[in-house]
């Protein structure tokens, strides 16, 4: 070549000259970037952890920004979130002088040629689709910058005792599979300060279910808070669920005698246990534990049939045969006296308890007047006997008025002191 045939005394122009006249070009130099990765890498054991003294402790710091909650499995216990994952460390065997090599001081290498960490999240149980990232920066002091984008799907204690208004709490792990800390191997430490990663939402993408409340870290710890946004669950499974307790209540104004009451409140059962069935495959089902809004819908459930068996009972009061006996004197007392009063129910008309009372006249001894009077006494007894029975049925009346006012504000009481108590916790961990 004619590089190679140079001599002090053959200038380099005339070697080019002879080239454009048909000899040969001189090679360019060879690249820094390309110098520089031969020089590394052409004597490196990537096996090796890379310290000149083995008793050296290989210090990674590692870092993560929480990109994405991609899903929640309260069933199995899952939590998958895309983060954003650094770690950084020094490498013995990757340093050089700037100076020799263009004023190079960054370069990329391929991650499979050099020795790369063994950190893992304990909490691992599967493997997400997570994009390759083939290279890692290198600076020339032999620092080692590894950040990669990881979709994690690890094992989490998910408590959705307070669903929808439930607050999770998930740790991820970060640990050294074989060179544990008692062989003074790795050293992990966190990249940032505590304070920098607890409110860090740069990157989060704000649009799900959940939203991100903070990360906390603690050495090779860090601990995911979320909380979930409850308006889609307020509107398709409380509200819901409200009006049709508030329609039960509102049942109770239909007259207490009228049978359209009773057809009123097994419409509104039937509802709601239409209701329920659509409504089992949105609560999250767990082994262990029930949350509360499920025992809230049993409830409201049992204060339905409550109800129900209430009206039958008033229904099936106030519509006493004509031959049932007087009411007794002790629920004559009882309740169209003391509850009257305890319940400032206005009073009612006293019942009429007038008899019908005929007068008659004799005039004579006459035998056709004495069957007139035979068929007079009949009558009048007749007229007597059902008044009778009327007086009868407006006491059983007047009975279950009073019984259906009480037992209604015995329930109406049950049912606001249920939802103030729900209300009050739900409120309580919203803003939590």
């Amino acid at each position: 070549h004619c590089l190679s045939s140079l001599t002090p005394s053959l200038p380099f122009s005339l070697c080019l000259a002879d080239a454009q006249h048909g000899g040969w070009m001189p090679e360019p130099p060879e690249p820094a970037l390309r110098r520089l990765s031969h020089s590394l890498l052409a004597h490196y054991q990537k096996g090796t952890r890379p310290v000149r003294d083995w008793r050296t402790t290989t210090n990674v710091a590692i870092d993560l920004m929480v990109y994405a909650i991609l899903s929640v499995d309260e069933k199995n216990q899952v939590l998958t979130t895309y983060i954003w994952y650094r770690q950084h460390w020094t490498d013995e065997f990757l340093k050089w002088d700037p100076t020799h090599f263009d004023n190079l001081t960054q370069i990329s290498l391929p991650v499979e040629s050099i020795w790369v960490p063994d950190i893992l999240i304990n909490e691992f149980v599967d493997v997400g689709k997570s994009p390759h990232v083939p290279y890692v920066y290198v600076s020339h002091h032999g620092e080692v910058q590894n950040l990669k984008p990881i979709q994690v799907m690890t094992a989490c204690s998910l408590d959705i005792y307070n669903f929808p208004f439930d607050v999770q709490n998930c740790s991820l792990t970060f640990t050294s599979w074989l060179h544990h800390s008692e062989f003074r191997d790795i050293n992990l430490s966190l990249w940032r300060q505590p304070e920098l990663v607890k409110f860090d939402r740069s990157v989060f993408m704000n649009q799900g279910e959940w939203e991100l409340l903070y990360v906390l870290s603690h050495f090779q710890e860090f601990s995911v808070v979320i909380r979930r946004r409850p308006l889609f669950y307020t509107v398709s499974l409380l509200l819901p669920s409200i009006f049709l307790m508030v329609m039960d209540i509102v049942g109770f104004y239909l007259p207490p005698h009228s049978g359209e009451r009773v057809s009123f409140k097994i419409t509104l059962l039937l509802g709601y246990s239409v209701f329920l069935i659509i409504v089992s495959d949105t609560l999250p089902a767990t082994a262990v534990g029930t949350p509360l809004i499920g025992i809230y819908f049993v409830v409201c459930m049992a204060l339905l049939v409550i109800s129900l068996t209430e009206t039958i009972l008033i229904v099936r009061l106030v519509h006493k045969q004509d031959l049932q006996p007087h009411v007794p004197e002790w629920m004559k007392h009882l309740l169209l006296e003391r509850a009257t009063i305890l319940l400032c129910i206005r009073d009612r008309k006293k019942l009429s308890q007038s008899r019908i009372h005929l007068h008659h006249s004799l005039y004579g001894e006459l035998a056709a007047l004495q069957e007139v009077l035979r068929e007079i006494m009949a009558i009048r007894q007749l007229l007597e006997k059902r008044e009778e029975f009327r007086d009868v049925a407006r006491e059983w009346l007047q009975v279950g008025y009073v019984l259906d006012v009480l037992l209604f504000r015995v329930y109406l009481a049950a049912v606001l002191a249920y939802s103030i108590t729900l209300g009050t916790l739900w409120s309580v961990w919203r803003d939590a």
